[in-house]
């Protein structure tokens, strides 16, 4: 903890019952928008955090073996925005900047869109609330549900609609049910119209429509990419998040040569890969160089690959059930051959792992998923939004490697053949009849597919 204060980071509201993070797009393709975005993202962070000094009140222990505080020796408990019970549960926001939704925008208490004025500055944001992807398996009465969208707000007033939206769920919100907490079931239970009528009678005014967006994709944009600035920016795939080294690939020992030299920005992306931000002209070339000398500067996998995400499962986390990180890229790498044969390569598939239900990869947003059940053993879910606006929906129960294969390897290549113009994946899925799409997330239990694997085959 002490190491964390030296190096001017804090720790303050990485858990407990309150605003826990305000996650915005690090994507710098258009970099005066975005510093406009993440600057908002900083002041709705800095104005929902708890103002007690009980994080400066914890004793560390220095170099000379002294007590020492972290900061301050005034002790402030009243906490204006939080009260004595702060909130009955946790508490997320998350800001996209379309065309991409790198955020998965619709998957938190609060989701902001940025909407571009006509001189082209950042004008405010369309306001969604109520997503959550945690859910207990065999307890149909809990579920993921994306955000519903309460309308517009002004860049100036954003703070305050994220403010009330946050008050209104610690006044409504469930404390007698863990499981029934979060936002998203406030907002069932009471109704999207009423609760907007709660936040609107605390702001004293109202929220606009919504502004017209368009949303592409919710995956990264690797490779190099240049701003408006003359900057060079390049995302790497770093699958899964993990950077270690190893005998076939020293990725850490790549990444800590290039940021000796590196005079810009290292920037976390929402999807777990890592963006070299903020390069010159006059370091480019040189930076090229290193990057291949480490085999940094590789990109050339599949599609498939490139759009997955799995949590950390066993052995890091207690609530694994299954494997997840340790074991998509196995899995991927035995479809990759029938994908190549079906002219699927470097098409994007969003395919999600985690290693229990409660959703750490956002696996119930993707157009396939598998979500751990027991060792080895995974429930598969299929039809979510390619860009993260749809829930998918459970297709098979506690399925292990062999069964995944006779289901995704015919699938894939029945996509191929029949896919309309432009049709992504999980909407083909829902087209052909392979699952009902999951309208809104108390659906999300219903109508679950149970079309036998020899119907598949045979349509084929």
């Amino acid at each position: 903890m002490q190491a964390i204060n030296k190096a001017l980071m804090t720790t303050i509201a990485a858990c407990g019952d309150v605003n826990r993070n305000v996650m915005c797009s690090s994507l710098p393709q258009h970099s005066a928008f975005h510093a406009q975005a993440h600057e908002a993202a900083t002041r709705i962070s800095n104005h929902l955090l708890p103002s007690t000094t009980a994080y400066h009140e914890i004793w560390l222990t220095d170099d000379d073996d002294k007590k020492v505080q972290v900061a301050g020796d005034a002790v402030v408990d009243h906490e204006p925005l939080y009260g004595p019970t702060y909130l009955p549960r946790k508490f997320k926001i998350t800001i996209a900047i379309p065309p991409h939704n790198d955020t998965d925008v619709y998957a938190h208490d609060i989701g902001l869109i940025a909407i571009k004025g006509e001189d082209g500055k950042l004008s405010g944001f369309n306001v969604l609330a109520g997503g959550g992807m945690g859910v207990t398996h065999n307890n149909k009465k809990t579920y993921p549900r994306t955000g519903s969208m309460l309308g517009y707000a002004a860049l100036d007033k954003i703070h305050l609609v994220c403010e009330n939206i946050m008050l209104v769920q610690r006044d409504n919100g469930d404390r007698n049910n863990r499981k029934h907490a979060r936002l998203k079931y406030t907002i069932d239970d009471m109704g999207v119209k009423v609760f907007k009528g709660k936040v609107e009678d605390l702001l004293t005014w109202k929220l606009e429509e919504p502004r017209p967006f368009k949303l592409d994709s919710n995956i990264d944009t690797f490779g190099w990419q240049r701003d408006e600035n003359g900057k060079n920016h390049f995302t790497f795939f770093i699958e899964n998040g993990r950077i270690e080294d190893t005998p076939e690939f020293p990725m850490k020992t790549g990444l800590r040569e290039i940021a000796k030299i590196h005079k810009g920005e290292f920037r976390l992306t929402g999807n777990q890969h890592l963006i070299l931000s903020g390069v010159e002209d006059a370091d480019l070339e040189n930076m090229k160089d290193l990057m291949a000398k480490h085999r940094l500067d590789n990109i050339q996998f599949s599609g498939l690959r490139l759009s997955s995400s799995a949590c950390v499962a066993f052995p890091t986390c207690g609530l694994a059930m299954a494997e997840s990180e340790r074991y998509l890229p196995v899995l991927i790498s035995k479809l990759e051959g029938v994908l190549e044969e079906s002219g699927l390569r470097h098409d994007s598939i969003v395919m999600r792992m985690t290693g229990c239900p409660n959703g750490c990869a956002r696996p119930w947003l993707a157009e396939v998923a598998f979500v751990g059940k027991a060792f080895g053993a995974y429930n598969m879910y299929l039809g979510g939004g390619y860009h993260g606006q749809r829930l998918n929906k459970l297709y098979r129960s506690s399925i292990k490697e062999e069964e995944i294969l006779e289901i995704l390897k015919p699938l894939f290549k029945r996509y191929a053949l029949e896919r309309q113009d432009g049709e992504r994946f999980g909407d083909f899925c829902v087209r052909i009849g392979m699952i009902k799409p999951t309208t809104e997330g108390k659906t999300f239990h219903d109508d679950v597919c149970v079309t036998p694997i020899f119907f598949l085959r045979f349509k084929i």
